[in-house]
């Protein structure tokens, strides 16, 4: 066969799997390629916050946290459940620390720091850690990449020109409410300030990560191709060999002599298959994902005889809609004290403060059994309105007269009122209220007991008795429509404790390996902590490269000790 160009891996897709895929590879000695769709690199990575849950690793080791071996696998069984083989998440304990150490001991840039008291999701379950196991990159000055930052996904969140970590965010948060926010604030203006002075351009969370692992991998002389677009696989006696791409109008064939890695997004962004798999309604515009996450891989996969799994779940994000038709992803906004989730029949369904993923579980779950929960609507007070940050509003910020033009927001005065803008039952909404009131009043939740998790409180407010509890009193009252949002798809090819993708009967398709979210999610129907997306790409890839580099049928020693 004529090949346009020859490689040894070759990877789909340049989100942080992607990039930890090519970079790997080349540690290894192998000669990589990473392919983009668009005309950026980073993906969902990019605009994400950056966080890698990854279990027992050296840095938060480093930080004393009580973690090990065992007790990440009790957590992992007490969440996952039997949903994914035992060797499959075996193989993420013990290969994701592993993989970071590696990146760590060969680059220059790959470093990160502990997300200090990030909860996991469900801390109360067997092996989890209310003080977390969360990492994030530090930050970083993007002038070190010259040219390279050119072409970088950049985040669409707007923070007023100050740029922080989750841990700072989390602090600053409470601006109005703590000390600690109060000084946290002053250190973000001293560090505007010295990027100003510096001619410097910090940025964190997956800005900074998608920097850290480009430049590595620049440094490694890993070749990216932007603007090109996978087409089909390339197989010889049943094992992909190599893919067919386009590239400036014209196809390619791209040889992979050790194998291709599936790193790319799920399908968020195409509606019809967000149609055929996930539950009704759904919207391609309700996705905070990145343009390009349209399946691609999905058709080429199963046709050469990959089996599919997940296709119905996505990675949950509760949005509303902004003016300009974007989703904004509710994440510290649901741990606001004075504020509640109801449906179109003004009753409250859900602990508002719950994991992001299992609040859109359980509103799709609330949407079949009433046909009432899409959309949902959010409300709050004037008092939340003045201390906490909401929509990405400062404290006391009010909502642009666009939000009320485009009915996204409505106001009122009264309870009743505000029943009557939203077009829901004035009594269901004053008694959920009421009811809701009482709870905060005596400091538990006895419907869906907000506040009892650690989870809940890392976004609540340390000043009150119970972090996420306080009456809603104070007018004017705003109630914005909420959407089950998504930050990408979690199903697709299956993959072995290899990162091969699997058959139907379990074995493997030689020459192909998946780490992406195309790739169904090794952390089945839950989300155990920030960054269980992040965390388990990378160390796929990273299991793929050193299986290919090892070429080997079982995981061995890498080729480079780390």
């Amino acid at each position: 066969m004529k090949w346009d160009a020859s490689f040894d891996v070759v990877v789909v897709g340049s989100g942080a799997a992607g990039l930890t895929a090519g970079l790997s590879a080349k540690l290894q000695g192998l000669k990589s390629l990473v392919i983009e769709k668009t005309d950026r690199y980073g993906g969902a990575s990019a605009i994400s916050g950056g966080a890698l849950w990854i279990p027992n690793n050296h840095v938060i080791k480093g930080e004393g946290v009580p973690d090990t071996h065992e007790l990440a696998r009790q957590y992992l069984d007490a969440t996952i459940g039997d949903r994914v083989p035992e060797a499959l998440k075996e193989a993420y304990i013990t290969k994701g620390p592993e993989m970071l150490r590696f990146l760590y001991n060969k680059t220059n840039h790959m470093r990160f720091q502990y997300a200090k008291g990030y909860s996991d999701y469900y801390p109360e379950k067997l092996g989890g850690l209310s003080q977390g196991r969360s990492i994030e990159p530090l930050i970083f000055d993007l002038t070190k990449m010259g040219s390279l930052a050119d072409h970088m996904r950049r985040a669409t969140l707007s923070t007023k020109g100050f740029t922080m970590n989750s841990y700072e965010f989390h602090k600053v948060n409470m601006i109005t409410r703590t000390f600690k926010g109060k000084t946290t604030a002053l250190r973000l203006g001293i560090r505007l300030v010295k990027s100003k002075v510096t001619k410097s351009e910090p940025v964190a969370l997956g800005e900074a990560l998608v920097a850290r692992l480009r430049l590595s991998l620049a440094e490694a002389n890993g070749e990216l191709w932007l603007s090109t677009a996978f087409k089909n696989f390339i197989m010889d006696n049943e094992r992909v060999v190599g893919v067919i791409i386009e590239r400036d109008g014209q196809e390619q064939r791209i040889e992979a002599k050790r194998g291709v890695v599936l790193s790319s997004g799920g399908f968020s962004h195409h509606q019809a298959l967000r149609e055929k798999y996930l539950p009704a309604p759904t919207n391609a515009a309700w996705t905070s994902s990145p343009v390009g996450q349209t399946g691609d891989i999905i058709e080429p996969s199963v046709t050469i005889g990959a089996t599919l799994d997940l296709m119905d779940k996505v990675w949950g994000a509760p949005s509303v809609i902004d003016p300009q038709g974007q989703p904004f992803f509710l994440v510290a906004d649901r741990g606001v004290p004075n504020m509640v989730v109801v449906d179109s029949a003004g009753q409250r369904y859900v602990n508002e403060a719950a994991p992001y993923h299992e609040f859109v579980d359980t509103m799709y779950k609330h949407q079949e059994e009433t046909k009432q929960a899409v959309p949902s609507w959010i409300l709050i007070d004037a008092a939340a309105k003045s201390r906490y940050i909401f929509t990405g509003l400062f404290p006391g910020q009010a909502f642009t007269k666009s939000w009320y033009d485009h009915g996204i927001v409505k106001s009122a005065e009264t309870i009743e009122d505000l029943a009557r803008q939203m077009d829901v039952p004035k009594e269901n909404l004053v008694e959920t209220v009421n009811r809701f009131n009482i709870f905060a009043h005596n400091g538990h939740d006895d419907d869906f007991n907000r506040g009892d998790s650690a989870y809940d409180n890392y976004y609540g407010d340390p000043t009150l008795p119970n972090p996420n509890l306080a009456e809603l009193k104070k007018a004017p009252f705003y109630a914005l429509r909420l959407y089950p949002g998504d930050i990408g798809t979690k199903g697709g090819v299956v993959v072995d404790e290899f990162a091969r993708v699997v058959k139907k009967d379990g074995q493997p398709i030689e020459g192909l390996y998946a780490s992406g979210n195309c790739s169904a999610s090794i952390m089945g129907e839950t989300y155990p902590g920030p960054g269980a997306t992040i965390g388990p790409g990378m160390t796929l890839s990273y299991i793929a490269t050193t299986h290919m580099a090892n070429a080997v049928t079982k995981i061995e020693e890498p080729l480079i000790k780390v």
